[in-house]
């Protein structure tokens, strides 16, 4: 039976309304709970969050049903999901608990589950913690349950980033937009004690402005700040800085394709790569694809989440992977994509080598790309839908091994995603918007 509340990351929707309203909060609570009693005798849970309005309620309830199973709760406060997956992982707790939507608007927000190991929680266990929700759901919730966040555990995950760079950072100038989210106070400190001229744009949160017109899906602020004041270079998180994107000095947008290159060939170099392998999505870029190839290095590809790319990490003992979106996951240092973490690379690899970004990804040709989303009232397998068929194969009968096509459903958003990627912008624009519009023909909102 497929799972119904847990997508690609975690549980997700608008804040308030199922399945984020006051009593399925409060059942996952519960259900968690019990899962975790079940399997050790002594659980602890660590509960973080971002800056949305929705975070200390929604915080509240998940702590009060992980309560009614005696299974204590402390709070980190706002800090990033792979800060919480390193206390986690580093502390005594059995879980931790991320309350995020990552990208999404405001009013949405969203639950992540990571396991003492730093890991999300594998798709079976997230099977059986549904089914436990269902079974409490028709249980009035308790009163909410207020924690006072700890700032020491934030500081030992600051302690803890800070403690994988050699040397300084004396002498860079970098512009930080930390979209109004959880990086809002961390990257400011991290790269300010790590000896860095800081300018940090977006770091106001009001409760409702998080990924505003900011942030990792809207750097035209963060380079027009890198162009005024001639820094070094800039880097941009998400809501909750589990990603980063860059804008280099000359104002080019360094994607998440772009650093698992600059990444890979520093990894290779040391002697560090192990398996010259590097893992992304079937989101990267075909150009990622052959200038690693020119650099004897193999990518994998997964499905779309850095859950999938993590799993393949593990498996394939790869050591570096990613999502062109900015979540890259160095393993040697983390669990997930950590915004934070990537920034310390990249700045270390371009410090190293005494070159700037846009030298270090010179040679990286990125093949048009065109991105749409159609709203959609219901899944169908694609097959099913003639229309689209017909165009999904007339456009991989025009490209060939020359470029390529993506069609899927989000995992936390009513949404089909359609991908076309090929050598001519034009082609490429036409058959995107010839597969969007049999796409909202047949199962359009």
């Amino acid at each position: 039976m497929p799972k119904q509340l847990f997508g690609t990351d975690g549980i997700r929707g608008v804040a308030g309304e199922y399945p984020l309203d006051p009593a399925t909060v409060h059942a996952f609570g519960l259900a968690l709970g019990g899962d975790l009693r079940r399997a050790s005798r002594d659980p602890a849970v660590l509960i973080g969050m971002d800056t949305r309005e929705s975070g200390s309620w929604i915080a509240s309830q998940v702590a009060a049903g992980l309560a009614r199973q005696n299974v204590p709760a402390v709070s980190a406060g706002v800090i990033t999901t792979p800060g919480i997956a390193y206390l986690t992982r580093s502390s005594q707790f059995t879980a931790g608990v991320m309350i995020s939507a990552s990208h999404n608007p405001y009013r949405d927000n969203g639950i992540k589950v990571f396991g003492h190991s730093g890991f999300k929680l594998p798709d079976e266990e997230e099977h059986l913690v549904e089914q436990e929700i269902f079974r409490h759901l028709g249980e009035a919730p308790g009163s909410p349950l207020e924690l006072s966040p700890d700032p020491a555990l934030a500081e030992r995950y600051l302690e803890y980033l800070a403690s994988t760079v050699s040397g300084s950072f004396e002498g860079f100038h970098i512009v930080l937009d930390c979209g109004n989210g959880a990086a809002y106070r961390l990257a400011p400190a991290l790269f300010g004690r790590l000896g860095a001229k800081i300018e940090a744009i977006c770091c106001q949160p009001d409760g409702r402005n998080i990924n505003l017109d900011c942030g990792a899906l809207h750097v035209d602020p963060l380079r027009a700040a890198v162009l005024e004041s001639g820094a070094d270079f800039g880097v941009a998180f998400d809501g909750d800085a589990d990603r980063a994107i860059f804008v280099a000095g000359n104002g080019q947008i360094v994607d998440g394709d772009a650093v698992l290159l600059i990444a890979a060939r520093a990894l290779k170099a040391a002697g560090k790569l192990d398996g010259n392998l590097v893992i992304a999505t079937v989101m990267s870029n075909l150009g990622l694809e052959r200038a690693l190839t020119r650099e004897g290095i193999a990518l994998a590809r997964t499905p779309v989440g850095d859950k999938y790319v993590l799993e393949e990490m593990v498996r394939a003992g790869a050591m570096l992977g990613g999502e062109q979106s900015g979540h890259v996951i160095f393993r040697q240092y983390a669990t997930t994509g950590d915004g934070l973490l990537t920034a310390l690379r990249i700045l270390e690899i371009a410090r190293d080598h005494g070159a700037s970004l846009a030298e270090l990804t010179a040679d990286l040709e990125i093949y048009p790309q065109r991105l749409q989303n159609v709203r959609v009232r219901e899944r169908r397998a694609l097959h099913e839908l003639e229309a689209v068929a017909h165009e999904i194969e007339q456009c991989q009968q025009e490209f060939g091994a020359a470029g390529r096509v993506l069609v899927r459903f989000s995992g936390t958003e009513p949404l089909a995603r359609v991908m076309v990627e090929g050598p001519d912008l034009a082609r490429v624009d036409e058959f995107t918007n010839r597969i969007a519009a049999a796409i909202r023909n047949e199962i359009g909102e």
